[in-house]
């Protein structure tokens, strides 16, 4: 079957952030990663899928531009990209792209919400969690084994395995999952906040929120080159001062991880096929 004839998922990627110098000659920006990655996934889905990007760079420091809610409020997936930049800062860009957020949380209750790092750091302050620093200042870099919940299980389809691995790269971290209290009137009373993994550093991994959100602290798109540079515009730029525990970092880039099965996962989320994760959910 040729791509065009496929059915499609059509989605937003908001890029929060400019790839490296040497990602943006081999592979393009964080949009074009992420296509490349999801085409590959709905290649794989059963029956395959389409996937059509519409990339929006929103750093206006940057030069880029927070779309308004008319123009992307009839687009059903939205994924948030990661960034060099914090979750819990209050850049102007920031701000107008959590009142974004905000308007198409509460007119849009079709819209399927997705965000990678910073991304899933941003949808989760939207309700209210905190997002901070490690305590002890340490990075989460590179290759990581992550715990999952059984609703992770499900929603990674890997009901027999506990855990996946996934590229990290971050300090800053969710401190406690969002609650209805905390969302200051987004969430219901009623709303079921799950979070699908841990790890000893970062206790939130992602939420799923059900047919709503679906985040990931991890990198899924991230390959062996794009870890070595990532790793080293943060030491070059020193905001990542233990050298040692970054070369250690680089040494696990080349290892086998489950991004492509992160891709897999949300894309069924953005295509209504977590069912299973649904039912998991409800016994909780």
């Amino acid at each position: 079957m040729v791509v065009k004839d496929l059915p499609k998922i059509r989605m937003v990627v908001l890029e929060t952030d400019e790839t490296p110098p040497d990602t943006q000659k081999d592979k393009g920006n964080y949009g074009q990663v992420l296509h490349h990655h999801f085409s590959k996934a709905g290649l794989n889905h059963n029956p395959p899928l389409g996937v059509e990007t519409d990339r929006r760079f929103v750093v206006t420091e940057k030069g880029g531009k927070v779309p308004t809610y008319d123009e992307i409020k009839d687009c059903h997936a939205i994924l948030m990209t990661g960034s060099c930049y914090d979750a819990h800062g209050d850049n102007p860009w920031i701000i107008e792209l959590m009142n974004l957020l905000r308007e198409i949380w509460i007119n849009n209750p079709e819209t399927k919400l997705s965000g990678v790092c910073f991304g899933h750091q941003l949808l989760c302050r939207l309700f209210g969690a905190a997002v901070a620093p490690e305590e002890s200042g340490k990075w989460e870099l590179g290759h990581s084994k992550i715990d999952l919940t059984p609703v992770g299980q499900q929603l990674f389809d890997v009901p027999e395995t506990p855990y996946v691995y996934m590229h990290q790269m971050h300090l800053d971290h969710v401190t406690a999952p969002p609650t209805p209290n905390s969302s200051g009137g987004l969430l219901s009373k009623d709303t079921k906040v799950h979070v699908w993994g841990s790890s000893p550093h970062t206790s939130v991994q992602g939420i799923f929120i059900e047919d709503r959100v679906f985040t990931t602290q991890a990198h899924l798109a991230f390959d062996e080159d794009m870890v070595h540079r990532e790793i080293q515009i943060r030491v070059d730029g020193g905001s990542l001062k233990d050298l040692e525990h970054a070369e250690r970092a680089k040494e696990t880039a080349h290892l086998e991880h489950d991004g492509d099965v992160a891709a897999a996962a949300i894309l069924r989320f953005f295509h209504g096929e977590d069912s299973k994760a649904v039912e998991e959910a409800k016994r909780k």
